[in-house]
């Protein structure tokens, strides 16, 4: 099972940027694609973006497209989420998932499909 350790979050103004990074320890030989949800309060846990093993294939969900960006360090197992221009509404609890069954993700993946998650890193965007 892979290990995931989110960092980054923090309390934020309307407009700023942010860069969440989640570190991954897996075993040797394991590959997977990565991808970021959020949990708002009161609010079930939605996809963000994911990433594919390689770093070469992105998928973003609507309501971020254009202001986030997801991207991979190989050789440090990181992946990064990029976020600008960052609204109330983007206030939430941000988690990283590993899916060890898909190296890449051409639709929106369902929460279901990842079975290794962070616990969490809280953003707040404060208006």
């Amino acid at each position: 099972q892979v290990q995931l350790v989110e960092s980054g979050g923090g309390l934020v103004q309307v407009g700023d940027s942010l860069r969440l990074s989640c570190a991954a320890s897996a075993p040797p030989r394991s590959s997977y694609a990565i991808a970021w949800f959020r949990q708002a309060p009161g609010k079930e846990r939605e996809f963000v973006a994911s990433i594919s093993w390689s770093g070469h294939s992105t998928y973003y969900a609507d309501h971020v497209k254009g202001r986030f960006t997801i991207s991979k360090e190989n050789a440090k197992e990181t992946v990064y989420l990029q976020m600008d221009r960052l609204k109330p509404e983007d206030t939430a609890v941000y988690y990283c998932a590993a899916d060890e069954e898909r190296l890449v993700h051409t639709t929106e993946p369902d929460l279901r499909d990842f079975g290794s998650w962070g616990r969490g890193t809280q953003v707040t965007v404060s208006s």
